[in-house]
């Protein structure tokens, strides 16, 4: 029952689902930042003191007992149940939930036990974020990288072979005419933002009334 990662012919080293691991990382990080905006928007805590507890448990069992057994992990491979899996090496993944229990843990002492919030929590609560958004948009897993930097030439497995290192294809590559298009793409939506602020700001009607003013 207790042990960290799965072993699966054709590896000889324990690994993990990548595709569980990336589900997971978005179910927590819905709670985490609807928390996190009903804070900034409302002063409400109560739903974050909730969700503290509960990533600080789901981040102890999957370190300390076993991650088959992690509830955000179970209900992400339920989902994920009919996709091929994708192998990552477990070391790596356990240094990375290391970081995150240890928020986890920080944000709890502060917010639920002193019941008190300040700069600390917030930029705990926003490294999480970034961490879990990481994982979940670009299958880059930031802490498997650090921990690739501490272990080079000794890390498998890392989620997109982040920590190995290698060339980029042509197909990876970003030109100077792609990163104008961005610009101009920001520029543009700042400019409409700014000339259209006042009807934008225009409160929504009703769908019938806007009919019945046609």
């Amino acid at each position: 029952m207790k042990q960290f990662g799965e072993t699966v012919a054709g590896y000889d080293i324990p690994v993990m689902n990548e595709r569980e691991i990336r589900g997971a990382a978005g179910i927590l990080f819905l709670f985490l930042i609807t928390s996190f905006w009903k804070i900034i928007f409302g002063g409400d805590f109560i739903m974050i003191k909730y969700f503290i507890p509960a990533f600080m448990t789901d981040m102890a069992i999957r370190i300390f007992i076993n991650p088959k057994y992690s509830p955000s992990l179970i209900i992400a491979r339920f989902f994920v149940r009919k996709q091929t899996p994708i192998y990552v090496g477990a070391a790596q993944k356990k240094f990375a939930w290391y970081i995150g229990f240890t928020l986890s843990a920080a944000m709890f002492i502060h917010i639920v036990l002193l019941n008190a919030y300040g700069p600390i929590t917030g930029i705990t609560c926003l490294i999480c974020m970034i961490f879990m958004f990481s994982e979940l948009a670009f299958n880059f897993c930031i802490g498997c990288k650090i921990y690739g930097l501490f272990n080079k030439g000794q890390v498998r497995y890392c989620p997109g072979e982040v920590c190995e290192l290698k060339d980029r294809q042509e197909i990876q590559k970003t030109s100077s005419t792609q990163w104008m298009v961005v610009i101009l793409f920001f520029v543009a939506l700042i400019a409409i933002g700014y000339f259209s602020k006042d009807y934008l700001s225009i409160k929504p009607q009703e769908l019938k009334e806007v009919i019945k003013n046609w």
